[in-house]
């Protein structure tokens, strides 16, 4: 035994060997960086490309306007109060004339593939001041609210569009809201269309409480009864709005917009005792389209 284990050390050691092994160990890499150099298989190519964010350089179509509105002096108001609303929207310069409701609020289409549109929305909601109105006496102020969050619509047939705007709220409140809105669009002439449909809105506790809940120190300095307000479904309604195109750039518009107000929010003493469940609001507008390129 010990004989057969001094001669395979002796065969090791030796130079005929070390040659063998290095020619080995040589042939070894060879193949590896032949098969390194090969692509072992092939993927078919996607039946698709995915869409992808387009790049801001190019052309847009800015829309820019103003409205004058007619309508709750405050969300579950028994009376109407006048107040301007400015109109502001951004989309990829040469795709489909872009329908406006009067329920869209500021956007920025940054996916637009003409029948689908998505992208960033805002939405500024007034501060409500206790002092300004005697039915919200001891009910204290609430401040004013950013909404910021994104929004999608959809035709699916020129004539008729369905849209959704996402929103959580800064400030007045740290809820969330989801309106959503569906119009029938009917050209009467080149220059005049009527739109129309319902409307649903979706609130958040966090969202409806501050305008709706009645505490302790309110009810006894109100007199109104202590109310603490959830949320669900808000409102439901429909609007109707009739545009008239002056030229490319020129339109004006006018509008009524109804909602009844539901769950926790019609429930409120704030409504039952000093307000409406009923909302319309009516109004005039104006806006200027014109294009920009960013580089």
């Amino acid at each position: 035994m010990k004989h057969n284990v001094e001669a395979v050390l002796r065969m090791l050691a030796s130079g005929a060997c070390r040659t063998l092994l290095a020619a080995t160990l040589n042939a070894m890499l060879a193949a590896c960086d032949r098969a390194s150099a090969q692509t072992a298989f092939t993927l078919p190519a996607p039946p698709f490309e995915l869409p992808l964010l387009p790049p801001v350089s190019g052309n847009w179509t800015v829309m820019i306007g103003a409205e004058g509105r007619y309508g709750p002096a405050f969300e579950g108001a028994n009376h109407s109060l006048f107040s301007p609303v400015p109109i502001f929207s951004i989309r990829r310069a040469g795709s489909v004339d872009q329908f406006r409701s009067p329920r869209d609020n500021a956007s920025i289409a940054l996916i637009d593939f003409g029948n689908l549109r998505a992208g960033p929305a805002a939405k500024f909601v007034p501060s409500r001041k206790a002092g300004n109105y005697a039915e919200l006496n001891g009910l204290g102020d609430v401040k004013a609210a950013f909404e910021l969050g994104g929004f999608i619509e959809y035709f699916p047939v020129d004539w008729f569009r369905v849209r959704n705007e996402t929103r959580g709220g800064f400030g007045g409140h740290q809820g969330v809201v989801a309106d959503f809105s569906a119009d029938f669009i009917v050209p009467v002439t080149r220059a005049i269309t009527v739109s129309g449909g319902p409307r649903f809105t979706w609130e958040s506790t966090k969202a409806v409480s501050p305008y709706y809940n009645v505490d302790t120190v309110q009810a006894m300095a109100s007199g109104l009864p202590v109310f603490d307000a959830k949320g669900g479904a808000h409102s439901v309604g429909a609007g109707l709005q009739v545009k008239y195109r002056i030229n490319p750039q020129w339109e004006v518009h006018s509008y009524v917009e109804y909602d009844r107000l539901l769950g926790d929010a019609a429930k409120s003493p704030l409504v039952t005792a000093r307000g409406s469940v009923n909302q319309t609001t009516v109004g005039l507008g104006a806006s200027y389209a014109f294009d920009f390129r960013i580089r």
